[in-house]
């Protein structure tokens, strides 16, 4: 019995449609650029993938000398250290996210124009990959938790919400707005290169006009609490924190916002994702 069976690779018309099945079937590609990406960003480094938590650590202790020590932001009575760690590692992941896969046309126009498989497993592989550095970041946040908790005397302070239960779907809604917000950019991207060179910009930008990352959301006024809700990423935040710490100001209507906003980002990201890579390769 011939055990062989023949692909036919057509045109795709509906810019509509999410290859579902392609996806799965292109499973192993996605392993492979997920490698790729740790073995060519951390190559010849001496500190290697030690960087995946030394950065946010770094970032963390920024914060907790000049935000918490010098202009003496309030932490919603936690350490700053911790409260800090904990959004950034939040925020790390989000930004992420957002800055690599806004470059998808632009950095993958070589590989694009040469083979065929489906371009979603790009900013998929770095969603994942991104995932992947999340972790050690976490591992060292709970030894922090863990030093806190049962060494100082803030101790009696830290407590873990059964709310620690949605932490999954916490890290879902962050993957779900950064890759999606992330493909609206990159087929702007695609045409106006303009736009690689202020995402960094643009992200850091976010992160200080973000209640719950830089300073709690306890700290906006009642009244401007409505201006608040539209940034997705402080609900996200302020619960991840209260999650893990049991300190955050969690408005369930704002959170609730964020995770029917990411289910639409998303999937009008992918569709003009879609609908954009059928022709890019013309103007890239």
């Amino acid at each position: 019995m011939n055990s062989e069976r023949e692909i036919i690779i057509a045109p795709n018309r509906r810019w509509a449609y999410i290859p579902w099945r392609e996806l799965w079937e292109y499973r192993d590609l996605l392993k492979v650029m997920v490698q790729r990406d740790f073995t060519t960003k951390y190559k010849q480094t001496v500190l290697g993938r030690m960087w995946f938590a030394l950065a946010p650590l770094m970032t963390t202790i920024v914060f907790t000398i000049f935000l918490g020590k010098i202009a003496k932001i309030p932490t919603d009575g936690l350490p700053p250290l911790l409260f800090y760690f904990c959004n950034n590692v939040v925020w790390g992941y989000f930004s992420n996210c957002l800055v690599a896969t806004s470059s998808t046309f632009v950095s993958h126009v070589d590989l694009f124009g040469k083979v065929y498989f489906p371009r979603l497993i790009v900013p998929l592989s770095k969603a994942v990959a991104r995932l992947v550095a999340f972790i050690p970041q976490a591992l060292l946040f709970a030894a922090f938790w863990i030093y806190y908790n049962f060494f100082t005397p803030v101790g009696e302070r830290l407590t873990i919400s059964p709310a620690v239960m949605t932490l999954p779907l916490l890290v879902v809604l962050m993957a779900a707005w950064g890759v999606g917000v992330g493909l609206w950019i990159s087929v702007f991207t695609a045409k106006y290169r303009d736009i690689v060179f202020i995402m960094g910009f643009l992200t850091q930008l976010w992160m200080f006009a973000t209640p719950g990352i830089v300073y709690p959301l306890s700290m906006v006024p009642q009244r401007w609490r409505w201006v608040v809700g539209v940034n997705p990423m402080s609900a996200i935040a302020e619960a991840f924190r209260y999650a893990l710490l049991g300190a955050g100001t969690v408005e369930w209507r704002a959170l609730i916002f964020a995770g029917v906003g990411a289910v639409f980002v998303l999937l009008s990201g992918v569709l003009l994702f879609n609908r954009t890579e059928r022709s890019f390769i013309d103007t890239v």
